[in-house]
């Protein structure tokens, strides 16, 4: 039984691709303003970001990994650079010796602290300010939607 293709309509390859390219040049121009202000990528920010959220600044690195949409190799690269850099430990996990937790550092803790207000004044730079108050709010229903939709997938 042959599938047939449900190709894109004008409006909806039109709608594909301003989606692809303001979700790239926004990830993009985000992760270059990190990268110099603050030398590290976006990936490295996001998981310091995690880590900062949690009462005691620790999690399983699966949980991590899952948090971060990141594989469990990919991370554990990652926090292996975050480790030289002195900003996260990773520990045996207490209730499981096969898991291993990362811990945000003091050093981390501050690193993030000193990198977040220029995060945060891009992200209101390049995205918020772009919108009006109404884009906005569809904005976050439609990446609501999205997201819940993948979830499920």
């Amino acid at each position: 039984m042959a599938v047939m293709t449900r190709w894109l309509d004008s409006d909806e390859q039109c709608t594909w691709r301003a989606f692809l390219t303001a979700s790239r040049g926004l990830m993009d121009t985000l992760d270059r303003e990190l990268q110099r202000d603050a030398g590290m990528p976006h990936a490295y920010y996001e998981i310091l970001v995690r880590l900062s959220e949690t009462p005691d600044r620790q999690l399983r690195m699966s949980d991590l990994a899952e948090a971060t949409g990141s594989s469990r190799s990919r991370l554990s690269h990652a926090v292996a650079r975050l480790e030289s850099a002195g900003w996260v430990r990773r520990e045996e996990c207490p209730t499981d010796r096969r898991g291993q937790v990362a811990l945000l550092t003091d050093a981390g803790f501050a690193t993030l602290a000193a990198a977040a207000p220029g995060h945060v004044e891009g992200v209101r730079r390049h995205l918020f300010d772009a919108l009006s108050p109404a884009q906005v709010d569809q904005l976050r229903r439609i990446s609501e939607t999205l997201a819940e939709h993948l979830t499920r997938s």
